[in-house]
């Protein structure tokens, strides 16, 4: 007597998935952000699969990390003993092959289009930040900024300008948030076409050939206040530090700055701070910020190209008898500053009684209630231990998903 056996529909279907993952799982690309998986059947002709992924290809010395065993990467500087501005200029041309935030690759020739795509996937909120520091220094804490992102904003976007990040050991560091779904990508700037049809463009054309000078302090962080006014100009949205830790949705926040410090008097502003920026693509203000750097750029002063330009430019643009058309809100230091950097370090100490146990319980009850966020200055409070109880821990215990920040 014949037995038949009956083979349930289930098992072709798991066979199928099993060699779609034999023949794309290891051939994921990191630069993938989505990635599909398309199956074409045709009735008359075999089944074909193909895994389809974002370019650029594969790791090629153009994206390796050799920044990470130099620790050079974009962080030089101007020898102090070359005062004279014409003595920087020739030693800056003479270095210009060493400064790879200005070289072009065929990673730097695809940002736009892979920034589009990355960007029409249904982003609630952009935000955006900036690495210009090996990957080997993105760690944990400046992880949990990006997790606290996604913490308030599950729907929303996380664009990393980066070349360092935007490589295999960049992908495995922002692995984790890929695999709880959310939407970051870290990606080479291109920025020749950043700075195309902005004021900075003939600026930065003229630096990038060795005509300007660099100053003391590090370009590729001069850069980077500038990188962060130029994303938002061309493509609007949030844009915030690595180090700042997001507290609440910015949804209802639109063209706004925060104020760092205010005249205790006045309660006028005293100092902004670009740490944080809130701007509709094209707004007038970025405008005016870019033809500040590129008129006054001074890179031998701190802050002048970043917070002190943006203080500037807002006095001018808001003060006695400014034009109108610059809507922009000036929110308080409760927003995004809410702790100033002499005093960051409180927040991290365990309360040793009980004054100070009751102080702690009643600042977290204040940055819960009036902060957007908070910036942990980092400068100032890398090397400081997170202690259990702090009113740091309670913080980003509140507001993570990996939750590795210690």
């Amino acid at each position: 007597m014949s037995e038949r056996c009956t083979v349930s529909p289930i098992l072709p279907t798991i066979l199928l998935a099993a060699i779609i993952i034999f023949l794309c799982g290891d051939g994921i690309i990191y630069k993938a952000s989505i990635r599909t998986v398309s199956i074409n059947e045709n009735k008359n002709s075999n089944s074909t699969i193909t895994c389809v992924t974002q370019e650029p290809l594969k790791s090629s010395p153009e994206n390796r990390e050799e920044d990470d065993d130099s620790g050079t990467f974009d962080s030089l500087i101007v020898p102090f003993n070359l005062s004279g501005k014409k003595a920087r200029i020739d030693w800056f041309r003479k270095h210009l092959p060493d400064f790879r935030i200005l070289q072009s690759n065929n990673f730097t020739q695809q940002f736009h289009n892979r920034l589009q795509e990355f960007l029409s996937h249904d982003c609630e909120t952009q935000f955006f930040m900036t690495w210009i520091s090996p990957t080997r220094t993105f760690r944990r804490r400046e992880l949990l900024a990006a997790e606290s992102i996604f913490k308030s904003h599950p729907r929303g976007c996380l664009t990393i300008l980066s070349r360092t990040l935007d490589s295999e050991r960049g992908y495995k560091i922002l692995q984790p948030l890929l695999d709880h779904g959310f939407k970051i990508l870290a990606i080479t700037p291109d920025l020749p076409s950043l700075f195309k049809n902005t004021p900075v463009e003939t600026w930065f054309d003229e630096m990038k050939r060795g005509k300007k000078d660099p100053g003391q302090i590090p370009l590729a962080q001069n850069l980077s206040n500038l990188m962060r006014l130029a994303v938002l100009y061309k493509y609007g949205g949030v844009y915030i530090d690595t180090d700042f830790i997001v507290l609440k949705s910015f949804m209802g926040l639109k063209n706004c700055i925060g104020a760092q410090s205010i005249d205790p008097v006045s309660k006028n502003w005293t100092r902004l701070n670009n740490a944080v920026l809130v701007f509709d693509k094209k707004h007038p203000l970025l405008e005016k910020f870019m033809e500040n750097f590129a008129s006054n750029f001074d890179g031998s002063r701190w802050g002048y190209n970043g917070p002190f330009l943006v203080s500037r430019v807002i006095a001018k643009v808001t003060g006695a008898g400014a034009r109108p058309g610059f809507n922009v809100t000036i929110l308080p230091p409760a927003a995004f500053y809410p702790v100033d950097w002499t005093k960051i370090g409180e927040l991290f100490k365990k309360p040793g009684n009980r004054a100070s146990a009751n102080w702690a319980k009643a600042m977290l009850a204040q940055l819960n209630d009036e902060a957007y966020g908070i910036h942990l200055w980092n400068k100032q409070s890398k090397s400081y231990t997170i202690q259990k109880g702090s009113v740091i821990e309670r913080l980003v215990s509140a507001h993570c998903i990996i939750c590795k920040y210690t």
